[in-house]
């Protein structure tokens, strides 16, 4: 998956770089696992504005993928590479032997007909999903369970990838792609390999307008307002406005809001490194 350098022939086009849609092999998604979305616009069921800077957007249709992979010991062949508006990563439709059809995140060097399959038995090979207790240690991982049967919460976005470094009893350590260590009960499942699409990162919009299409309305900073509507507003020129907080007064920008007593926090051995 490359990216795509513009010409500059217009002033949105000079620092425009996009993804290349080289590696989708469809352009249609599959009907039967698609459904309407449908937009607020930051407003509430009286028509208030609740959030701000939400609006406008390319129509989107959402896409229901498999986080839980289940379906152990049936094989299912990769059909199509499809984009998804919902997410960065690249999408990949399966086709199991049983008739069943399924959308995951297509990881990494997955290619159109291969064939990926779910279980405790299973080899460690790209695509497929095991319980972490059988995945070998070192070995790179994504969409990552945090509770036995829940379905993947972790390490979903493109490029991301984790790695088991060892176990701990009935525990698997593992290295967040964050830098935080922590553990997670083995018996939780993993897929595989790292997501795909990992050139996402390097895109630039090149525009204003690309925002739009994705439903951001334009943002405007506590410094430029005055007094009554941020406490970071008002001043002679451009004043800084004192210690960056939120338009309610809470310190932002190295207050750590993490609660001390949260009930994860015996799983964390190393935090993120900030």
């Amino acid at each position: 998956m490359g990216i795509r350098k513009i010409k500059p022939t217009t002033p949105g086009q000079r620092h425009k770089i996009i993804g290349a849609f080289d590696k989708i092999t469809a352009s249609t998604p599959e009907k039967s696992l698609v459904v309407g979305k449908k937009r607020t616009g930051g407003r509430n069921n009286t028509g208030k504005m609740t959030m701000r800077y939400i609006g406008g957007g390319h129509k989107q249709k959402f896409r229901f993928i498999d986080f839980k992979r289940n379906k152990d010991g049936v094989p299912a062949t990769v059909k199509t590479i499809e984009y998804d508006p919902n997410r960065t990563s690249r999408i990949a439709l399966l086709y199991y032997a049983d008739g069943e059809k399924t959308y995951i995140l297509a990881p990494e060097g997955l290619e159109v007909g291969q064939t990926v399959v779910s279980g405790s038995d299973v080899a460690p090979e790209i695509g497929n999903t095991l319980p972490m207790a059988k995945i070998p240690v070192g070995t790179i991982i994504h969409n990552i369970e945090l509770r036995p049967g829940q379905g993947a919460k972790m390490v979903r976005s493109a490029g991301a990838f984790a790695q088991l470094t060892s176990r701990e009893g009935d525990y698997v350590i593992i290295r967040m792609p964050s830098g935080e260590t922590r553990k997670i009960l083995s018996a939780c499942k993993a897929t595989i390999g790292s997501v795909g699409n990992s050139d996402h990162g390097l895109e630039k919009s090149g525009k204003a307008g690309r925002s739009r299409w994705l439903g951001r309305r334009p943002r405007n900073r506590g410094v430029v307002m005055n007094p009554v509507d941020h406490p970071m507003g008002g001043g002679e020129g451009r004043a800084s406005g004192g210690h960056p907080r939120s338009r309610k007064g809470l310190y932002a920008k190295g207050l750590k809001t993490r609660a001390p007593k949260k009930h994860s926090s015996k799983y964390i051995i190393e935090r993120r490194k900030k």
